[in-house]
């Protein structure tokens, strides 16, 4: 069985200071050692990511990804157990922000297309989303 954590986070402080590209480089690195794979996707403001490996391994990072600074506000949205890795087996998969919405939600529904209905819904939904301000 693989444990599946979905969490959302706020960047805490200037989120001009977040360089996404820098983010992902680093997890996909980490991620490969031990052995966690999913999807991180980052709006400017908040991340919502997806991690699935061994519950060790998983809880390992998520308690690494709660102290880390620039993040605030963490909520677990699922916790659950699956018996496939429902994101694939890359080391982190990355929706990138600024493209075309209609692009950016595709995309993101392939990324996600065999996680669970409300999962792919959570990361469809949060693509999907338009700034306020």
């Amino acid at each position: 069985m693989i444990r599946q954590l979905v969490y959302i986070s706020s960047v805490k402080g200037d989120p001009g200071a977040i360089n996404p590209d820098a983010i992902l480089h680093v997890s996909r690195r980490n991620n490969a050692r031990s052995g966690v794979t999913g999807l991180l996707y980052y709006d400017g403001r908040r991340f919502l990511q997806a991690l699935e490996g061994e519950v060790e391994a998983v809880e390992r990072l998520y308690r690494h990804i709660a102290t880390d600074p620039r993040h605030h506000a963490l909520v677990i949205l699922s916790d659950r157990m699956v018996v496939a890795r429902e994101f694939g087996n890359w080391a982190m998969g990355h929706a990138r922000d600024g493209e075309d919405r209609a692009v950016l939600i595709g995309r993101i529904g392939r990324l996600a297309a065999k996680a669970s209905p409300a999962v792919r819904a959570t990361f469809e939904s949060f693509a999907g989303l338009k700034r306020l301000f």
